[in-house]
């Protein structure tokens, strides 16, 4: 394509670039393999708005479990049926955009075409990376003007930073019952992390148990089993590997020979029915200043990890992404952007009587964030 063609594109190829774009953004990012529609995946996408006497809004529904005990024998049931308690969250929406451009025709000698296969490949994974930190981000209760490692972002005009997204102010932390640390001895609970609170199989296996009695409800696979999902750094998820009860139950459990876990060197390990994935983009202090640390005094390195079941995180995810083409300098430089209307949020409720939570008092619906010592 020559380039004087540039920037005159029909809208029907603008359409299959932004397509392709959104297409390899999707394929890039970690965080939107557990993404699905329905309230039985981690990421509940909402791609439609919802219209109400307050306008369009993307809302997602949580569902109560019922209260009652139902009727017995031949009493009536009549007039005493339970309404179903719907809590419709709404996830705050925002576009983000970026772009690039060519400094002029003597800078670059590629073809048209090549850059914008160039543009869309950088970008695609530019918007992949920042989904997943936003993700991570909202599930860890972390302000977006901090990068995964605990840094603190520049401070640019406005506009400019993450943490002018319009659903950055929706970011909570972790609810009382839905934080917590690990100890030593492989147990979990509330308190103040401490250097010996590292995480192991004992520690994965209480986790479990916390959320099966906290009613945090796992995703269901095809045979109807709950699966939930651990998300940690890949150093803590070296720390889980090297632990001596988990060599131990992996090399007394799993298959013989190569296949083994412990010879895979795989990002994922199953425990106790809970897939642990390592991800670089979950939340650590190794760069957070002196004081904003873990521990009582902010001075314990660790990571938050998230422990996930269905509905853990709400994304708003409308329309398509657009594709746009510009020209400067009399044809000389040339600029190609992408830009996507999103939303994050992770979703709270208020729990029943019939629950161990406070009744009434909000609550994250469908992730523990589980601070470990690094």
């Amino acid at each position: 394509m020559a380039l004087t063609n540039f920037a005159a594109l029909t809208d029907e190829q603008k359409t299959v670039w932004s397509r392709d774009f959104w297409r390899q953004a999707r394929n890039n990012s970690f965080i939107m393999q557990f993404a699905g529609q329905g309230p039985n995946a981690l990421v509940q996408q909402v791609t439609d708005l919802t219209k109400s006497e307050k306008g369009a809004r993307a809302v997602l529904t949580l569902i109560a479990e019922l209260e009652g005990d139902g009727a017995v024998g031949d009493y009536a049931l009549e007039n005493n049926e339970e309404a179903v308690k719907a809590y419709d969250t709404v996830i705050r929406i925002d576009q983000m955009r970026n772009a690039n451009r060519i400094a002029g025709r003597m800078a670059d000698q590629k073809s048209i075409v090549n850059f914008r296969e160039t543009s869309r490949d950088v970008l695609a994974y530019w918007y992949a990376d920042r989904i997943d930190q936003l993700a991570f981000n909202t599930l860890s209760g972390v302000g977006y003007d901090k990068r995964p490692n605990g840094a603190t972002r520049p401070s640019l005009s406005t506009g400019l930073n993450l943490s002018d997204l319009e659903f950055s102010a929706d970011v909570s932390a972790p609810s009382a019952n839905r934080h917590l640390v690990a100890a030593a001895d492989g147990t979990v609970g509330t308190g103040d992390l401490v250097s010996a609170g590292n995480i192991g199989y004992k520690t994965i296996v209480n986790l479990k148990a916390y959320a099966k009695d906290h009613y945090i409800r796992g995703v269901r696979g095809t045979g109807g089993e709950e699966m939930y999902h651990m998300f940690v750094t890949p150093h803590i998820m070296a720390q889980l590997k090297l632990d001596t009860d988990f060599i131990a139950n992996v090399r007394n459990a799993g298959v013989r020979g190569d296949t083994n876990t412990l010879f895979q060197g795989t990002d994922s390990v199953m425990v106790d029915g809970v897939m642990v994935h390592e991800f670089r983009h979950v939340y650590h202090t190794d760069q957070a200043a002196s004081g904003s640390k873990f521990g009582a005094a902010g001075d314990i390195d660790g990571t938050r990890t998230l422990f996930c079941g269905a509905q853990a995180l709400g994304m708003a995810d409308l329309g398509n992404a657009e594709w746009y083409e510009d020209e400067f300098d009399y044809g000389n430089q040339y600029a190609i952007s992408v830009s996507k209307i999103l939303g994050f949020l992770k979703p709270k409720y208020k729990p029943v009587a019939n629950t161990t939570d406070t009744p009434n008092t909000k609550e994250d619906f469908g992730v523990i964030a589980l601070d470990v010592a690094n």
